[in-house]
């Protein structure tokens, strides 16, 4: 049977609602996720799915951009397309990392579609049939239309915690920080804590504090049941002054996000457990061979969301299937959605996991109308600034910071 070709590739922008807005150290996400959905359609008549997150137009002609690139392109030739792509040397000039991950995630599943075969087996098989997550929690914004959603006080942020085990059945709990003084914080964080005695924890200021306020807090939750410190301050040598005074495991999604970092971190270790996410490490392949290196030199890892919808979370789902040394729950912004665009809409939790999806390719499909219907919505209300917060218009981050948002505004 004659392998398919590339003959296409088409991107949509799609704005899809989320709960209420979510609160981090940089800014905020605006009550909604914007994620670029790609299309890789090919000779045989099969289409491949991808997703990226934001960019909106711009994001739309940087796919058109590289279709010069794919056209005729066999999608099973996955090392031929990185280096198409992302050439190290030529990659000095531009930043195509994601726009890669997007166009093999579609790569995979035309090639498991053609094998009829899951992606997980194209990874080396499945280990595990379903993905632990973790409760993602945010310091949010009410909802602009209804009013609810708002968290910014320790009672708030254990209610909803209590909400979401109820409902989803999540054992760990990673609460998105950074926005109020570490003081504050640390209260919300030990209220969990004590809410949650059988449950772990863990902690992500997005590398907002100095080193000395990253020890300080470190120091303040270490008798707690902690997973990981993630990103408490910024950079190799300000993780590795933590790592050498707290007595928590250092985690990132920052500082190791590509080989020659975490090359850089093996030699001098700076950081015990790395996310891997699939889009920022550039494909759900660069992912594993992450993930092997992590192996053979015993760093942990764990799975990283980056705001996905349904076809990004598939690749974390497949990802996570095919992983030997996955022990910790996975992280996913998911449960904040208030719809998908995937067929059967919002993927369910069970006992806090989500069943590996088993169909050839990423065994999703798209939703045409949800694609239009999402697309038609973020034309009405466009896109927006991840590093801005709608509430403090004349705000913007430091890092270290020391411009904490105010929890009684």
């Amino acid at each position: 049977m004659k392998r398919p070709k590339i003959v296409d590739i088409r991107a949509t922008t799609v704005a899809v609602p989320l709960e209420a807005p979510l609160r981090t150290s940089n800014g905020a996400h605006w009550g909604r996720f914007i994620r670029t959905v790609v299309e890789v359609e090919t000779d045989t008549g099969l289409i491949g799915l991808g997703e990226m997150g934001g960019g909106g137009e711009s994001a739309e002609l940087a796919f058109g951009g590289l279709k010069s690139y794919l056209v005729g392109h066999d999608p099973f030739d996955l090392e031929a397309l990185r280096f198409k792509i992302c050439n190290p040397t030529a990659s000095l000039y531009n930043n195509r990392t994601q726009l890669h991950a997007a166009i093999e995630f579609a790569c995979l599943d035309i090639i498991g579609k053609f094998l009829n075969l899951p992606v997980y087996d194209l990874l080396g098989g499945k280990l595990r049939d379903e993905v632990g997550f973790a409760s993602y929690l945010f310091f949010r914004h009410p909802n602009s239309q209804t009013g609810l959603g708002e968290i910014k006080t320790a009672d708030q942020l254990v209610a909803e915690a209590k909400a979401l085990k109820a409902k989803h059945g999540f054992t760990s709990h990673k609460l998105k920080s950074g926005v109020f003084a570490p003081n504050y914080e640390l209260e919300a964080y030990r209220a969990l804590a004590a809410a949650f005695p059988d449950d772990s924890l863990r902690f992500d200021p997005n590398a907002a504090y100095s080193v000395e306020e990253a020890i300080r807090f470190g120091k303040a939750i270490e008798d707690l049941n902690n997973d990981y410190y993630e990103d408490p301050t910024w950079g190799l040598n300000g993780m590795r002054r933590v790592r050498e005074s707290v007595r928590i495991p250092t985690a990132t999604n920052t500082v190791v996000v590509n080989h020659e970092q975490l090359a850089a971190n093996i030699l001098n270790p700076a950081v015990d457990v790395i996310l891997l996410d699939t889009t920022f490490w550039g494909g759900i392949r660069s992912c594993m061979k992450a993930a092997n290196t992590c192996e053979t030199f015993q760093l942990g890892i764990a799975v990283h969301s980056s705001g996905e919808l349904g076809i990004q979370l598939a690749t974390m789902l497949h990802l996570g299937a095919a992983l030997p040394n996955l022990v910790f729950t996975a992280d996913a912004h998911y449960h904040h959605l208030q719809d998908d665009i995937i067929v059967g809409g919002l993927k369910r939790y069970v006992n806090g996991k989500i069943a590996v999806p088993m169909g050839p390719g990423l065994g999703i499909d798209l939703d045409r109308d949800k694609l239009v219907q999402y697309a038609e919505y973020y034309r009405e209300v466009g896109g927006y600034p991840y590093d801005r917060d709608p509430s403090r218009p004349d705000w913007f981050s430091l890092v270290p910071n020391t411009r904490w948002a105010d929890p009684s505004a």
